[in-house]
């Protein structure tokens, strides 16, 4: 892009950013909430650089956009069709080790999700995020 930086939006330099990852190897997928707005912008970045995305819908002024390689795109297209607070626990673990975070976070969000008074959650320091 020839564009000087104030021109480019702050969602355009963060897909700037990410494109760099992913042609680097440091992370396989992305998600960005962005406006209707900036979507078209966005998505022709994308597409430019052949880069597969799936438009997931958030609400009248908003989406999340996730991008990356072809099968992880593919893998969240196939279970994100609800808001993301109403995956279940396996659906949220798996979104989250899709995303790259932290793995033992994961591992601890979804144990105190699954957590019953039988089972209790990880006895770890952790504190849940709320859910939705």
């Amino acid at each position: 892009m020839d564009q000087p930086d104030s021109l480019i939006s702050v969602s355009g330099r963060i897909v700037n950013h990410s494109l760099y990852e992913l042609d680097k190897g440091v992370r396989q997928l992305f998600m960005l909430t962005l406006s209707w707005a900036d979507l078209p912008g966005v998505v022709a970045r994308l597409a430019a650089d052949r880069v597969d995305h799936y438009v997931h819908r958030l609400n009248d002024s908003r989406v999340n956009l996730f991008f990356g390689r072809a099968a992880l795109v593919e893998t969240v297209r196939r279970f994100v069709d609800k808001p993301l607070c109403e995956l279940t626990a396996e659906e949220d673990f798996m979104l989250g080790m899709l995303l790259g975070y932290d793995r033992e976070q994961q591992c601890r969000r979804y144990l105190e999700r699954t957590a019953t008074p039988e089972r209790h959650p990880y006895a770890g320091a952790y504190a849940p995020a709320p859910f939705c």
